[in-house]
């Protein structure tokens, strides 16, 4: 039996996603790691990049993915001309990026990839509006309906209903078709891939669960979503308060919390973990993960950023069915 392959897409050049992959690959679980790990991006910048952090990495360029050995820094080179070894971001990379991710989808059909691990990429520049986020970017290119964003840490997972937008568009997206096809989805993924049957908290919209308006998101989407839910067997429970929920003595009693929008979940997670936690793309033909933090402009070059996110990363990867 072949040893599957994790793909790591680069993303961004000017971001601290390549310091962060060299500080686990110059550590001890590197070398412990089961499955190959391959590398898709510019072989020219990674390696301009390793010498200017003052790291002592080797590469091994190949151009064929079968060809890439076990313990090793496999790189599948993408063209990308640069002039400095770190740059502002901008839109002169969009193509490259692109170009990067197309490459990916394309090694995925081959059946030998495992999963796959996107570095951070600028929303403002890439995606341009086009799409939230990443997540809907690669279900576009993958022809996926409702992919579901998981923020995973084993002790606690969080799902926002609606990602990357703005407050004032979130109660459109709270909707009863939304919220029982994301708790199906990350229940599944958990019975399917981590053999466990989660229990899950929904979160309300309005402050105490309460609404002053004729229209209660609360009475009218969540509450028969969590009626619905419960006839088909799945462990769910709530609407709950999301100012007093994450007390520990009530995200002990669930695996996972269903939030209304984005930083009504993601800021207590952020605060519990820190950077031990992932985001996973669910509802795809394939596992995506992506590492919890962004481009970060601000500490590029300066070899301080935090890299427990990719450590969380690659680990789940190469653990999970």
């Amino acid at each position: 039996m072949r040893t599957k392959i994790i793909l790591i897409v680069l993303g961004e050049p000017n971001s601290t996603f390549s310091e962060i992959l060299m500080k686990y690959f110059k550590s001890k679980q590197f070398k412990k790691i089961k499955k190959k790990i391959v590398i898709v991006g510019s072989y020219d910048l990674f390696q301009r990049q390793i010498i200017n952090l003052k790291y002592k990495i080797q590469l091994n360029k190949i151009s064929d993915i079968n060809k890439s050995l076990k313990n090793k820094i496999n790189i599948i080179n993408v063209d990308y001309k640069f002039k400095k070894t770190f740059e502002n971001i901008s839109e002169k990379s969009n193509n490259y990026i692109n170009n990067c991710f197309s490459l990916s989808l394309k090694l995925i059909k081959k059946k030998e990839v495992h999963g796959l691990i996107n570095g951070p990429i600028s929303k403002r520049h890439f995606l341009k509006k086009k799409f939230p986020g990443v997540t809907e970017y690669i279900a576009n290119k993958t022809n996926s309906s409702q992919p579901v964003m998981l923020i995973y840490n084993k002790m606690l997972a969080v799902n926002p209903l609606s990602t990357h937008i703005p407050i004032k568009n979130v109660a459109k997206f709270v909707k009863k078709e939304r919220i029982i096809n994301n708790v199906t989805k990350i229940n599944n993924f958990y019975k399917l891939r981590l053999g466990i049957k989660p229990s899950f908290a929904i979160l309300g919209l309005n402050p105490h669960c309460e609404s002053i308006d004729k229209v209660s998101e609360e009475k009218n989407e969540i509450i028969p979503s969590i009626r619905y839910l419960k006839k088909k067997k799945i462990i769910v429970d709530g609407p709950f308060a999301a100012d007093t929920f994450f007390l520990d003595k009530n995200i002990k009693k669930f695996d996972v919390v269903i939030g209304m929008y984005h930083d009504q979940v993601l800021t207590p997670i952020k605060t519990l973990f820190k950077f031990n936690a992932i985001n996973i793309t669910i509802g795809l033909p394939f596992i995506k993960v992506t590492p919890d933090h962004g481009p970060n402009q601000n500490m590029i070059g300066k070899n301080i950023s935090d890299p427990s996110s990719i450590f969380y990363a690659l680990n789940f990867l190469d653990k999970v069915k």
